[in-house]
């Protein structure tokens, strides 16, 4: 299965927006939305019937019982997280605040502290007649979000076997669901916009592409918001010898269309017609370039 990763590093450029466009123009049996925090990828792809759901537990967090605790407070002075309390006497643990980095136990002279498994999150998989469509929602203030999207692309993986094609919504940011999101991607596809912060996320999205080993093009989104910004990207591009695979404008169409719950290309509209011609260069790249970073 050819895995194409679609990135942004800053969010709000667009990234699902044109994801949702590529999986209705190669009609892929298997996709998947890694932005676990958020996910919104199923509002554009009308999934009709209900997912198959299963809980995903992180890391085990701390729990300290009364009754063998001696009150001397080592624990709470060697957390780093500063999880760790003390209630009318009693030392407890803040479950939002603890990562189950396990030090508290390991110092423990009267092993007070156990570990309990708890719930990070939710998978979700929906499968449709031939289509497969995983994703997942982590549990508000959970970590973990990383090992989370390496379970959403494993489940998808696992759910289509036969898929020789795939589309990944990625995790927006630079962060470790990103790395997890990298991992066994053929191709990322990074969606910048013409700001000086989406710039700055494009890059170092690009230096993490890189130091993986992974073949990148870039597009811009809402070019003509900053034709002067845009051109800078596209400069960089050239200078670094990345493949640029397009210009999309700004349009409200889109808007119209997301608003509907279809993609872009559902639509006759411009944004729908440039994103056709990004699809066609970025499908050129990833099944008949060389791999590697640089062209």
């Amino acid at each position: 299965m050819k895995q194409l990763l679609i990135l942004s590093g800053k969010g709000g450029t667009g990234k699902t927006t044109i994801a949702s466009a590529f999986i209705r123009l190669s009609e892929a049996k298997a996709f998947a939305d890694c932005d676990v925090d958020a996910p919104n990828l199923h509002l554009l792809m009308g999934q009709s019937s209900e997912p198959q759901k299963s809980d995903f537990y992180g890391l085990p967090k701390a729990m300290i019982t009364p009754h063998l605790c001696l009150g001397c407070g080592l624990c709470q002075r060697k957390c780093r997280f500063n999880a760790i309390y003390v209630d009318q006497g009693e030392y407890k643990v803040n479950e939002f605040a603890c990562e189950g980095c396990g030090v508290c136990g390991a110092i423990c002279p009267s092993q007070a502290v156990s570990y309990m498994s708890a719930i990070a999150g939710r998978l979700m998989l929906y499968i449709n007649e031939d289509r497969v469509f995983s994703t997942a929602q982590l549990v508000m203030g959970s970590g973990n979000s990383g090992k989370l999207v390496t379970e959403v692309k494993k489940q998808m993986r696992d759910a289509a076997e036969d898929a020789t094609f795939a589309v990944v919504d990625g995790s927006p940011g630079i962060g470790c669901p990103v790395i997890a999101s990298l991992s066994g991607a053929d191709m990322v596809l990074v969606v910048t916009e013409p700001t000086v912060s989406g710039i700055s996320d494009m890059e170092r999205v690009l230096k993490t592409a890189e130091f993986f080993k992974i073949k990148v093009a870039v597009c811009i989104n809402k070019y003509d918001v900053n034709p002067d910004q845009a051109d800078r990207i596209e400069d960089f591009c050239k200078t670094q010898k990345i493949p640029f695979v397009g210009r999309i404008p700004y349009d409200s169409e889109a808007v119209k269309a997301i608003n509907q719950g279809q993609t872009i290309v559902d639509l006759d509209c411009i944004s729908g017609r440039m994103v056709k011609e990004v699809f066609a260069r970025t499908m050129e790249l990833l099944f008949t370039q060389s791999a590697g970073y640089y062209q």
